[in-house]
């Protein structure tokens, strides 16, 4: 069987960004909602010195927030650029 990468037409091409987008989206509220749902329990577990669900809220949740939109804009300008190139051929 052969197991070639489909062509990026437009429907291919949106349904992988609609996949990735319900990833990383999946990925956002579950972090966010772990570290609040759970600071409780978490409060006993320190990073650098400060209680987990303190950092996260500082500056943790941040980082992960930054994170995702770096992927997300690494994936973007992959798809883009094999959409071009077979646009071009």
């Amino acid at each position: 069987m052969d197991h070639a990468p489909l062509p990026l037409d437009a429907g291919n091409q949106w349904h992988r960004i609609r996949r990735m987008t319900a990833w990383l989206l999946a990925l956002w509220f579950c972090s966010t909602f772990f570290f609040i749902f759970f600071a409780r329990e978490l409060d006993h577990i320190h990073l650098f010195g400060w209680p987990i669900p303190f950092y996260m809220a500082a500056q943790g949740m941040l980082l992960i927030y930054l994170a995702i939109v770096v992927i997300y804009m690494r994936r973007m300008r992959r798809i883009e650029q094999l959409v071009r190139r077979e646009q071009g051929e």
